[in-house]
Protein backbone atom coordinates (compact mmCIF):
# COMPACT_ATOMS: atom_id res chain seq x y z
CA UNK A 1 0.00 0.00 0.00
CA UNK A 2 1.39 3.41 -1.00
CA UNK A 3 1.30 6.30 1.46
CA UNK A 4 -0.12 9.70 0.45
CA UNK A 5 3.28 11.20 -0.32
CA UNK A 6 4.38 8.21 -2.45
CA UNK A 7 3.34 8.08 -6.08
CA UNK A 8 4.36 5.42 -8.55
CA UNK A 9 6.91 6.78 -11.00
CA UNK A 10 9.66 5.70 -13.36
CA UNK A 11 12.84 7.56 -12.42
CA UNK A 12 14.94 9.18 -15.12
CA UNK A 13 18.08 8.19 -13.18
CA UNK A 14 19.00 5.64 -10.55
CA UNK A 15 21.71 5.92 -7.92
CA UNK A 16 24.40 3.28 -7.69
CA UNK A 17 26.29 2.55 -4.48
CA UNK A 18 29.70 1.19 -3.65
CA UNK A 19 30.42 -1.30 -0.89
CA UNK A 20 28.49 -0.62 2.34
CA UNK A 21 30.72 0.41 5.21
CA UNK A 22 33.75 1.04 3.01
CA UNK A 23 33.08 4.63 1.93
CA UNK A 24 36.40 5.79 3.39
CA UNK A 25 38.35 3.08 1.61
CA UNK A 26 37.04 3.77 -1.89
CA UNK A 27 40.55 4.53 -3.17
CA UNK A 28 41.76 1.04 -2.19
CA UNK A 29 38.59 -0.57 -3.55
CA UNK A 30 39.05 1.33 -6.83
CA UNK A 31 42.64 0.09 -7.04
CA UNK A 32 41.54 -3.52 -6.47
CA UNK A 33 38.85 -3.29 -9.15
CA UNK A 34 41.30 -1.72 -11.61
CA UNK A 35 43.74 -4.58 -11.02
CA UNK A 36 40.96 -7.14 -11.50
CA UNK A 37 39.87 -5.48 -14.75
CA UNK A 38 43.45 -5.29 -16.05
CA UNK A 39 44.11 -8.96 -15.30
CA UNK A 40 40.80 -9.98 -16.88
CA UNK A 41 41.12 -7.88 -20.03
CA UNK A 42 44.84 -8.50 -20.65
CA UNK A 43 44.51 -12.21 -19.80
CA UNK A 44 41.54 -12.88 -22.07
CA UNK A 45 42.99 -10.81 -24.92
CA UNK A 46 46.21 -12.83 -24.57
CA UNK A 47 44.28 -16.10 -24.85
CA UNK A 48 42.49 -14.86 -27.99
CA UNK A 49 45.75 -13.62 -29.53
CA UNK A 50 47.55 -16.91 -28.89
CA UNK A 51 44.73 -19.04 -30.33
CA UNK A 52 44.43 -16.85 -33.44
CA UNK A 53 48.17 -16.64 -34.14
CA UNK A 54 49.20 -20.22 -33.36
CA UNK A 55 48.09 -22.75 -36.04
CA UNK A 56 48.75 -25.62 -33.59
CA UNK A 57 45.91 -24.28 -31.41
CA UNK A 58 43.32 -24.30 -34.19
CA UNK A 59 41.50 -27.19 -32.52
CA UNK A 60 37.99 -27.51 -31.00
CA UNK A 61 39.18 -27.24 -27.39
CA UNK A 62 40.90 -23.92 -28.05
CA UNK A 63 38.05 -22.58 -30.18
CA UNK A 64 35.75 -23.10 -27.18
CA UNK A 65 38.35 -21.44 -24.96
CA UNK A 66 38.34 -18.44 -27.34
CA UNK A 67 34.55 -18.22 -27.07
CA UNK A 68 34.88 -18.31 -23.27
CA UNK A 69 37.48 -15.51 -23.38
CA UNK A 70 35.25 -13.38 -25.62
CA UNK A 71 32.37 -13.88 -23.21
CA UNK A 72 34.54 -13.00 -20.20
CA UNK A 73 35.53 -9.77 -21.96
CA UNK A 74 31.81 -9.10 -22.42
CA UNK A 75 31.20 -9.60 -18.68
CA UNK A 76 34.05 -7.24 -17.80
CA UNK A 77 33.06 -4.50 -20.24
CA UNK A 78 29.40 -4.71 -19.13
CA UNK A 79 30.25 -3.66 -15.58
CA UNK A 80 33.38 -1.56 -16.20
CA UNK A 81 31.79 1.87 -16.99
CA UNK A 82 29.64 2.15 -13.86
CA UNK A 83 32.11 0.45 -11.50
CA UNK A 84 34.93 2.81 -12.50
CA UNK A 85 32.57 5.80 -12.41
CA UNK A 86 31.42 4.87 -8.89
CA UNK A 87 34.77 4.08 -7.30
CA UNK A 88 37.23 6.18 -9.31
CA UNK A 89 35.20 9.32 -10.09
CA UNK A 90 32.59 9.21 -7.31
CA UNK A 91 29.80 9.41 -9.92
CA UNK A 92 26.84 7.34 -8.75
CA UNK A 93 24.09 8.07 -11.28
CA UNK A 94 22.90 6.05 -14.26
CA UNK A 95 19.98 6.69 -16.59
CA UNK A 96 17.04 4.33 -16.15
CA UNK A 97 17.17 3.06 -19.74
CA UNK A 98 20.96 2.71 -19.58
CA UNK A 99 20.50 0.68 -16.40
CA UNK A 100 18.14 -1.69 -18.20
CA UNK A 101 20.63 -2.12 -21.03
CA UNK A 102 23.46 -2.86 -18.59
CA UNK A 103 21.25 -5.29 -16.66
CA UNK A 104 20.44 -7.15 -19.89
CA UNK A 105 24.06 -7.54 -20.97
CA UNK A 106 25.37 -8.51 -17.52
CA UNK A 107 22.80 -11.28 -17.20
CA UNK A 108 23.14 -12.36 -20.85
CA UNK A 109 26.92 -12.81 -20.64
CA UNK A 110 26.57 -14.59 -17.29
CA UNK A 111 24.06 -17.08 -18.69
CA UNK A 112 26.18 -17.51 -21.83
CA UNK A 113 29.14 -18.48 -19.65
CA UNK A 114 27.13 -21.38 -18.27
CA UNK A 115 26.28 -22.55 -21.80
CA UNK A 116 29.90 -22.24 -22.94
CA UNK A 117 31.11 -24.31 -19.98
CA UNK A 118 28.55 -26.97 -20.96
CA UNK A 119 29.85 -26.96 -24.55
CA UNK A 120 33.40 -27.32 -23.23
CA UNK A 121 32.36 -30.29 -21.10
CA UNK A 122 30.90 -31.90 -24.24
CA UNK A 123 34.25 -31.28 -25.95
CA UNK A 124 36.05 -33.12 -23.12
CA UNK A 125 33.47 -35.93 -23.23
CA UNK A 126 34.00 -36.52 -26.95
CA UNK A 127 37.80 -36.23 -26.65
CA UNK A 128 37.99 -38.90 -23.91
CA UNK A 129 35.03 -41.17 -24.63
CA UNK A 130 35.05 -41.02 -28.45
CA UNK A 131 38.61 -39.99 -29.39
CA UNK A 132 38.48 -41.53 -32.89
CA UNK A 133 35.38 -39.47 -33.77
CA UNK A 134 36.62 -36.23 -32.17
CA UNK A 135 37.57 -34.47 -35.42
CA UNK A 136 34.41 -35.55 -37.24
CA UNK A 137 31.99 -34.69 -34.41
CA UNK A 138 33.42 -31.28 -33.49
CA UNK A 139 33.89 -29.70 -36.90
CA UNK A 140 34.36 -25.95 -37.31
CA UNK A 141 30.78 -25.53 -38.58
CA UNK A 142 29.35 -27.38 -35.57
CA UNK A 143 31.45 -25.36 -33.13
CA UNK A 144 30.20 -22.16 -34.79
CA UNK A 145 26.61 -23.45 -34.63
CA UNK A 146 27.01 -24.28 -30.93
CA UNK A 147 28.40 -20.81 -30.21
CA UNK A 148 25.57 -19.10 -32.08
CA UNK A 149 23.05 -21.38 -30.37
CA UNK A 150 24.34 -20.38 -26.92
CA UNK A 151 24.13 -16.71 -27.92
CA UNK A 152 20.60 -17.08 -29.32
CA UNK A 153 19.38 -19.02 -26.27
CA UNK A 154 20.68 -16.40 -23.83
CA UNK A 155 19.43 -13.47 -25.91
CA UNK A 156 15.92 -14.88 -26.40
CA UNK A 157 15.41 -15.95 -22.78
CA UNK A 158 16.63 -12.61 -21.39
CA UNK A 159 15.05 -10.31 -24.00
CA UNK A 160 11.76 -9.94 -22.01
CA UNK A 161 13.51 -8.76 -18.82
CA UNK A 162 13.96 -5.05 -19.71
CA UNK A 163 10.31 -4.83 -20.77
CA UNK A 164 9.11 -6.64 -17.64
CA UNK A 165 11.04 -4.09 -15.54
CA UNK A 166 9.98 -1.13 -17.70
CA UNK A 167 6.28 -1.77 -17.02
CA UNK A 168 6.73 -1.46 -13.24
CA UNK A 169 6.33 1.71 -11.17
CA UNK A 170 9.18 2.59 -8.80
CA UNK A 171 8.17 4.16 -5.49
CA UNK A 172 10.64 2.64 -2.97
CA UNK A 173 13.41 5.05 -3.83
CA UNK A 174 15.97 4.97 -6.58
CA UNK A 175 19.06 3.78 -4.72
CA UNK A 176 20.47 0.43 -5.87
CA UNK A 177 22.77 -1.71 -3.73
CA UNK A 178 25.54 -2.30 -6.26
CA UNK A 179 27.79 -0.32 -8.58
CA UNK A 180 26.00 -1.90 -11.56
CA UNK A 181 22.42 -2.86 -12.42
CA UNK A 182 21.02 -6.31 -11.64
CA UNK A 183 17.46 -7.54 -12.01
CA UNK A 184 17.02 -8.61 -8.33
CA UNK A 185 18.32 -5.20 -7.22
CA UNK A 186 15.78 -3.38 -9.38
CA UNK A 187 12.98 -5.54 -7.97
CA UNK A 188 13.80 -4.24 -4.47
CA UNK A 189 12.87 -0.67 -5.44
CA UNK A 190 9.89 -1.54 -7.65
CA UNK A 191 6.44 -1.25 -6.14
CA UNK A 192 4.15 -2.98 -8.59
CA UNK A 193 3.19 -6.63 -8.93
CA UNK A 194 6.59 -8.29 -9.39
CA UNK A 195 5.31 -11.87 -9.35
CA UNK A 196 5.71 -12.20 -13.12
CA UNK A 197 9.29 -10.95 -12.91
CA UNK A 198 10.15 -13.32 -10.07
CA UNK A 199 8.51 -16.37 -11.67
CA UNK A 200 10.08 -15.71 -15.06
CA UNK A 201 13.45 -15.05 -13.39
CA UNK A 202 13.25 -18.40 -11.58
CA UNK A 203 12.32 -20.12 -14.85
CA UNK A 204 15.33 -18.60 -16.63
CA UNK A 205 17.71 -19.60 -13.82
CA UNK A 206 16.47 -23.21 -13.86
CA UNK A 207 16.41 -23.29 -17.68
CA UNK A 208 20.04 -22.14 -17.87
CA UNK A 209 22.07 -22.78 -14.73
CA UNK A 210 19.99 -25.78 -13.65
CA UNK A 211 19.98 -27.66 -16.96
CA UNK A 212 23.54 -26.69 -17.90
CA UNK A 213 24.99 -27.78 -14.55
CA UNK A 214 23.06 -31.08 -14.69
CA UNK A 215 24.49 -31.91 -18.13
CA UNK A 216 28.00 -30.87 -17.04
CA UNK A 217 27.74 -33.32 -14.13
CA UNK A 218 26.42 -36.01 -16.50
CA UNK A 219 29.33 -35.41 -18.89
CA UNK A 220 31.86 -35.85 -16.11
CA UNK A 221 30.12 -38.94 -14.78
CA UNK A 222 30.48 -40.52 -18.24
CA UNK A 223 34.07 -39.25 -18.51
CA UNK A 224 34.94 -40.75 -15.12
CA UNK A 225 33.42 -44.09 -16.13
CA UNK A 226 35.48 -44.11 -19.33
CA UNK A 227 38.67 -43.12 -17.51
CA UNK A 228 38.25 -45.84 -14.86
CA UNK A 229 37.99 -48.39 -17.69
CA UNK A 230 41.50 -47.49 -18.89
CA UNK A 231 43.97 -50.13 -17.74
CA UNK A 232 47.07 -47.93 -17.46
CA UNK A 233 47.27 -45.67 -14.41
CA UNK A 234 49.46 -43.26 -16.35
CA UNK A 235 46.91 -42.99 -19.16
CA UNK A 236 44.10 -42.47 -16.63
CA UNK A 237 45.96 -39.55 -15.04
CA UNK A 238 46.78 -38.11 -18.45
CA UNK A 239 43.12 -38.23 -19.50
CA UNK A 240 41.95 -36.60 -16.25
CA UNK A 241 44.65 -33.93 -16.52
CA UNK A 242 43.15 -32.73 -19.80
CA UNK A 243 39.95 -31.92 -17.85
CA UNK A 244 41.51 -30.09 -14.91
CA UNK A 245 41.44 -26.61 -16.47
CA UNK A 246 37.78 -26.97 -17.35
CA UNK A 247 36.91 -28.36 -13.91
CA UNK A 248 38.61 -25.35 -12.28
CA UNK A 249 36.70 -22.97 -14.58
CA UNK A 250 33.40 -24.68 -13.71
CA UNK A 251 34.18 -24.41 -9.99
CA UNK A 252 35.16 -20.73 -10.32
CA UNK A 253 31.81 -20.02 -11.99
CA UNK A 254 29.35 -22.19 -10.08
CA UNK A 255 30.71 -21.99 -6.52
CA UNK A 256 29.92 -18.23 -6.20
CA UNK A 257 26.46 -18.84 -7.70
CA UNK A 258 25.76 -21.57 -5.14
CA UNK A 259 27.12 -19.37 -2.35
CA UNK A 260 24.87 -16.44 -3.37
CA UNK A 261 21.84 -18.77 -3.52
CA UNK A 262 22.61 -20.27 -0.11
CA UNK A 263 22.99 -16.82 1.47
CA UNK A 264 19.68 -15.64 0.00
CA UNK A 265 17.95 -18.83 1.12
CA UNK A 266 19.40 -19.48 4.60
CA UNK A 267 20.93 -16.16 5.73
CA UNK A 268 18.25 -13.59 5.00
CA UNK A 269 19.54 -11.35 7.81
CA UNK A 270 23.03 -11.15 6.30
CA UNK A 271 24.52 -7.63 6.28
CA UNK A 272 24.22 -5.82 2.92
CA UNK A 273 28.01 -5.93 2.51
CA UNK A 274 27.86 -9.75 2.33
CA UNK A 275 25.38 -9.71 -0.58
CA UNK A 276 27.37 -7.01 -2.40
CA UNK A 277 30.70 -8.80 -1.96
CA UNK A 278 29.30 -12.15 -3.13
CA UNK A 279 27.80 -10.51 -6.22
CA UNK A 280 31.19 -8.92 -6.93
CA UNK A 281 32.92 -12.30 -6.57
CA UNK A 282 30.36 -13.87 -8.91
CA UNK A 283 30.91 -11.23 -11.62
CA UNK A 284 34.61 -10.37 -11.28
CA UNK A 285 36.40 -13.55 -10.24
CA UNK A 286 35.61 -15.97 -13.15
CA UNK A 287 36.72 -13.56 -15.94
CA UNK A 288 39.95 -12.93 -14.02
CA UNK A 289 40.64 -16.57 -13.07
CA UNK A 290 39.83 -18.29 -16.38
CA UNK A 291 42.83 -17.00 -18.36
CA UNK A 292 45.11 -17.68 -15.36
CA UNK A 293 43.77 -21.24 -15.00
CA UNK A 294 44.21 -22.06 -18.69
CA UNK A 295 47.62 -20.38 -18.88
CA UNK A 296 48.94 -22.31 -15.88
CA UNK A 297 47.30 -25.69 -16.55
CA UNK A 298 47.56 -25.83 -20.36
CA UNK A 299 51.13 -26.06 -21.61
CA UNK A 300 50.12 -25.29 -25.22
CA UNK A 301 48.65 -21.93 -24.16
CA UNK A 302 51.63 -21.23 -21.93
CA UNK A 303 54.05 -22.10 -24.74
CA UNK A 304 52.14 -19.89 -27.17
CA UNK A 305 52.25 -16.90 -24.80
CA UNK A 306 56.01 -17.31 -24.29
CA UNK A 307 56.48 -17.61 -28.05
CA UNK A 308 54.61 -14.36 -28.72
CA UNK A 309 56.49 -12.57 -25.95
CA UNK A 310 59.82 -13.78 -27.36
CA UNK A 311 58.87 -12.57 -30.84
CA UNK A 312 57.83 -9.14 -29.53
CA UNK A 313 61.11 -8.77 -27.63
CA UNK A 314 63.26 -9.80 -30.61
Amino acid sequence: MLSLNETPFQPTTLQLTGIPGMQRGHAWVALIFCILYLISIIGNLSILTVVVREPALHQPMYYFLSILSLNDLGVSFSTLPTVLATFCFNYHHIGFDACLVQMFFIHMFSFMESGILLAMSFDRFVAICEPLRYATVLTNSRILAMGLGILAKSFITLFPFPFLVKRLPFCKGRILHHSYCLHPDLMKVACGDIHVNNIYGLFVVIFTYGIDSAFILLSYALILRAVLAIASREQRLKALNTCMSHICAVMAFYVPIIAVSMIHRFWKSAPPVVHVMMSNVYLFVPPMLNPIIYSVKTKEIRRGIFKILHKSQS
